[in-house]
């Protein structure tokens, strides 16, 4: 079966990656011997940068999960990460050459199977790549896949994605990913922290996205998430919060069958507009250093 590539966002560069490697659905072994030195030097070198950054901004949960990743001054093995993975949550990761389909994607995701993009950006991308890299999918989305209360949202959340499709609802959908697993702050103890992977693999929006005046800070209302839109060429303009990781949970309980049929047609907001009904959360949220 030819799979075929998917365009990431209007860019009109062909993606990346040997789709040609690619099975049915669209996951393919992880060529380790292909990482160069250079390779692993870059990933080294941003896996360092980032842990940098973690305390104060990162949720705690991320930070707690985080050393279950393994190596670190290299590529990780995947079946080194699913030897780890699949004893704490029943998850895996699988390979793929990039972005793939939301059918496929969602799929996986039901089957708590997590694709990773397995190649790694270059030198001259090291602080932004336009497409999600090895380095994005490994450092900022499988440590949460080791919280329980995290794998099974995701799980939930590729079930729930099945039934979107089926419904014409994906693009909906697709927004509630993007302002809780891509882009969503939570509220802890020790005050405003990120859990996002977009965030979270970013040198620069992760202290943007916690501290910066400029963006605006809503606590999750699932409606108004669906009915706005994102950035993907820049920071983010809002972010939606979380009071706990819980919180997602009761998330992925609701049927938003009845939530599509609603909205469909209602206007859509841009990235910062405000509404009636916001209930906005600040940058700093008194709760001093983490």
């Amino acid at each position: 079966m030819v799979v075929n590539p998917v365009v990431y966002g209007a860019s009109e560069r062909p993606p990346r990656g040997d789709y040609a490697r690619a099975s049915g659905d669209y996951t393919c072994a992880q060529d380790y011997a292909a990482y160069t030195a250079r390779d692993h030097d870059t990933y080294r070198r941003l896996y360092e940068r980032q842990c940098a950054l973690l305390p104060g901004l990162a949720s705690q949960a991320f930070i707690d999960a985080l050393p279950a990743l393994g190596a670190r001054a290299a590529i990780p093995r995947f079946d080194d990460i699913n030897d780890r993975l699949y004893r704490a949550t029943r998850w895996q990761i699988v390979a793929v050459p990039g972005l793939i389909p939301e059918v496929p994607f969602f799929s996986l995701l039901a089957q708590r199977k997590f694709p990773v993009t397995d190649w790694i950006r270059t030198p001259a991308e090291f602080d932004y790549v336009v497409e999600p890299d090895i380095f994005h999918d490994l450092f900022g989305h499988v440590p949460l896949l080791f919280n329980p209360v995290f794998a099974d949202y995701i799980q939930c959340y590729g079930q729930g994605g099945l039934k979107a499709h089926g419904l014409g609802a994906c693009e909906l959908l697709s927004r509630v990913y993007w302002y809780t697993i891509e882009f969503g702050l939570v509220r802890e103890a020790r005050g405003l922290r990120a859990y996002g992977a977009g965030i979270l693999s970013s040198a620069g929006e992760l202290p943007y996205s916690v501290q910066s005046p400029r963006p605006q800070r809503l606590l999750l209302d699932v409606e108004r998430a669906m009915r706005t839109r994102y950035r993907i060429d820049d920071f983010q303009e809002t972010y939606f919060v979380l009071d706990g990781l819980d919180g997602l949970l009761r998330l992925a309980g609701q049927d938003f069958a009845p939530l599509y049929a609603r909205i469909r047609g209602l206007p859509e907001f841009t990235p910062g507009e405000a509404a009636p009904g916001d209930r906005p959360v600040p940058a700093d949220d008194g709760a001093g250093p983490g």
